[in-house]
């Protein structure tokens, strides 16, 4: 496995105090082929993203071969355009940042490979990054005022975590799900319901024409970790709800299912990351990932981190998202400590949060 090198030394410092960073990053971990310029870690000078949800819908999910197929096809113009948007060229960049675990392999090898090869061809420093940290990282683009420490959930179609963000760049997972991913149960609710691929999205906008109250549905507990999160038995409950629901031949109200299921995942996602924010002592919590946009998830941590006095943090819907700039806010904090990838980079699917 490459490990990255850690050059820190007091001339590089200086470096960095003295000169604005800019960085060019890449993300094609699963079906974004993304390209960003990030200057400083927090101002996005381009944001380009291609989405390939429309070539998954029809198959109910991503289909890894043919992400990896697309991210070829798109990965040259995407990085092309994002340069192009920024006003500056490449020879110019401090950096190039690519997304290298965890996710879809062959996904990932497109963009390391990018990156790679940019980096070979320019001599520009190459800094690998993983992309929970990226999803985290998101936060420091609009929250200009946000710094370490504070507690993050990001929750997503493949992660549910709960991380204690130390510092840039030093993170403890507290909490993880034992099973399926926040964004995994709202997708296969989805498709049980009709609504289809992509799930969370859809079953946001039905949940509001629907009774939350209308259908209890479990909240899981794990014993062994109180801040870690199970959401398996919750998507077979609804299964189970819609199945006898078929067997005695009633209607299902579609809409009452959606909100009731969201309310149980929300309340869960809620009462676990609020726990974690007062057990440890921190005044700030903030959101990352696809589930994030969620506008019932959002609100309901509105309502709570007020009652609570906790300063509350989220991204706009668009960096909650697979996207590049938040892989070139984590690569500065990274290219700052004068942390370094070399060519020997590759992609790790299974890539766990700190390894790099």
């Amino acid at each position: 496995m490459d490990e990255k090198k850690d050059i820190s030394n007091p001339a590089i410092e200086s470096f960095c105090e003295k000169k604005d960073i800019t960085i060019l990053a890449i993300e094609s971990s699963c079906d974004e082929t993304a390209a960003a310029v990030v200057k400083n870690g927090r101002e996005v000078l381009s944001n380009v993203i291609f989405s390939q949800i429309d070539l998954h819908t029809i198959y109910g999910g991503v289909v890894p071969e043919i992400a990896s197929r697309k991210h070829i096809e798109k990965i040259n113009q995407v990085i092309e355009e994002a340069l192009s948007r920024s006003g500056m060229e490449l020879h110019s960049m401090d950096a190039i940042a690519v997304t290298c675990g965890p996710g879809l392999v062959g996904a990932l090898l497109v963009g390391v490979s990018a990156a790679k090869a940019i980096s070979f061809a320019t001599g520009i420093p190459l800094i690998g990054v993983h992309h929970i940290e990226g999803h985290i990282s998101a936060n420091f683009i609009e929250n200009k005022e946000l710094e370490p420490p504070f507690v993050c959930l990001v929750a997503s179609g493949g992660h549910s975590h709960l991380v204690v963000v130390k510092d840039y760049g030093e993170y403890e997972i507290i909490g993880r799900t034992r099973d399926d991913a926040a964004g995994e149960a709202f997708d296969k609710v989805a498709r049980a319901i009709g609504l289809g691929y992509p799930g969370g999205p859809k079953i946001d906008k039905l949940s509001k024409e629907g009774n939350p109250d209308a259908i209890h549905f479990p909240r899981a507990k794990v014993s062994e970790n109180e801040y870690d999160f199970s959401f398996s038995g919750l998507k077979s409950a609804v299964l189970n709800y819609l199945n006898i629901c078929q067997m005695k031949g009633e209607e299902v109200n579609a809409a009452d299912v959606a909100a009731s299921f969201q309310k149980a995942v929300i309340e869960v996602l809620v009462e676990h990351s609020l726990h974690a924010v007062k057990a440890f002592g921190y005044d700030k919590f903030a959101i990352a990932g696809g589930v994030a946009s969620n506008s019932s998830l959002r609100a309901a941590f509105e309502a709570e981190c007020g009652k609570r006095k906790i300063r509350f943090y989220h991204p706009s819907p668009i960096l909650c998202t697979d996207n590049a700039a938040m892989i070139g806010s984590a690569a500065y904090y990274e290219f700052r400590k004068g942390l370094r990838s070399g060519l020997d980079l590759n992609a790790e699917p299974n890539l766990k949060l700190g390894e790099r």
